[in-house]
């Protein structure tokens, strides 16, 4: 039978915390399930989280090279007005030709090839005329203009990328330029979604009353992939104790975190707190936001190694307990870096009648100054799907009842 919330309740696990509290949970429980690490080929490793900084071994660029086509040239030659010089050559990108540039001589050179040997300067093609085999200088260059120098960018020894950085494609090419072929990254987990309730039916089947259909496994499957995940869908469970003791311990032997929907709360149907109470540790149980405030982590102990992350079953608290606290902690099982915190100014005046924190849904924009401003969307309620699918960010307001006026800066996190 599902624990009751009496006065007499007293449970050996944090029940009913703050939010912060619960992240700080959240945190150490991920710290604890650590990932291990895996070599990745460079195509591969997109959107991996690094598991060891990267440190260059040579200088970028490795060797003083031209920013434009034209000829490389000793600035010292250069009088003013214009000035000829003598063409002995030329040196295009690749390898380098063994040409130098003497007195009163040019070499006519194209972008990222190397820089001959005498020349400190190049100009510009558009800048010079050719007469035969000299050029005149029309307008001169300033000294060592359009020259890369060996090492400005990166030098060897300095740190180019930390362990917990998301690898987006400039980070991978800043590892390909140093002629690594593979990186270090997390593995991500692997991650069973079950969604519970008897009311449930899959789209394209007929609905009986009192029915209504599981939009929650779409939903989050949804967000997993987003996160680079390949979550497995299990069928629905029944409002079953046996068959969802016997399922949770499949995908507890099997996968690294098992995410369920709905059967978490207080009602004659919830089962998942007093199962994993008995089979498992819990280690938080109810958090003191709005929506999702049923939401359970749990180890299995006698279903498996895995986590047990049990989403309410609202659609809206499923996206908002997700991305508040399962997004963490996914997170945190890869050692990811911690995610920008991003802040708007409210696009109107909003009354926050509770104690809870609030994740309230909302439409982020820039106005014409380029202010980031929010707009809340007034279908507050958990079931409000619409409102959720019409909105982009969920807005963070704070603990405690009070009004907030056009213009308060809060928190916001993007879907």
């Amino acid at each position: 039978m599902p624990v009751s919330p009496t006065p007499e309740f007293q449970p050996e696990f944090p029940y009913r915390i703050a939010f912060d509290a619960a992240c700080a949970i959240v945190d150490a429980v991920a710290g604890e399930r650590r990932l291990g690490t895996q070599p990745l080929a460079l195509s591969r490793a997109h959107g991996h989280v690094l598991a060891q900084d990267v440190v260059a071994s040579m200088p970028q660029p490795p060797f003083d090279n031209s920013a434009m086509d034209g000829f490389a040239l000793r600035h010292a030659d250069l009088v003013d007005g214009e000035t000829t010089l003598r063409l002995v050559g030329e040196q295009f990108a690749g390898p380098a030709g063994g040409l130098a540039v003497e007195a009163g001589e040019c070499l006519r050179i194209t972008t990222g090839a190397p820089l001959p040997p005498g020349a400190d300067t190049v100009v510009m093609k558009e800048n010079v005329s050719i007469e035969g085999e000299r050029i005149r200088v029309r307008i001169a260059p300033r000294p060592g203009q359009h020259v890369r120098r060996a090492g400005e960018d990166t030098r060897a020894g300095d740190r180019l990328l930390c362990a917990g950085d998301v690898l987006s494609p400039s980070r991978i090419a800043l590892a390909a330029s140093q002629g690594l072929a593979q990186l270090e990254v997390a593995r991500r987990p692997t991650v069973a979604v079950f969604a519970t309730g008897d009311e449930l039916v899959e789209p394209g089947m007929a609905l009986q009353p009192g029915q209504i259909y599981n939009s929650n496994r779409e939903q989050l499957m949804g967000l997993l992939r987003a996160e680079g995940l390949e979550p497995v869908a299990f069928p629905t469970l029944p409002d079953d104790p046996a068959r969802i003791t016997s399922a949770l311990r499949h995908a507890g032997e099997a996968f690294d975190l098992v995410v369920t929907c709905g059967g978490v709360s207080a009602g004659e149907k919830d089962h998942l707190p007093a199962l994993l109470q008995a089979r498992g540790r819990v280690r938080l149980w109810k958090v003191m936001m709005k929506p999702g405030m049923p939401v359970l982590l749990a180890e299995g102990d006698t279903l498996g190694p895995a986590l047990f992350l049990c989403l309410p079953g609202n659609p809206v608290s499923v996206l908002a307990t997700w991305l508040a606290l399962g997004r963490r902690l996914v997170d945190g099982m890869q050692g990811r870096g911690p995610r920008p915190a991003r802040r708007a100014r409210l696009a109107a005046a909003w009354t926050k009648n509770h104690e809870r924190l609030e994740f309230l849904r909302g439409r982020w924009t820039l106005d014409a100054d380029g202010i980031s401003r929010v707009e809340p969307n007034p279908a507050d309620g958990s079931h409000r799907m619409q409102a959720a699918a019409d909105s982009d960010v969920l807005i963070v307001l704070e603990a405690g009842a009070r009004d907030y006026a056009e213009g308060d800066v809060v928190g916001i996190v993007p879907y």
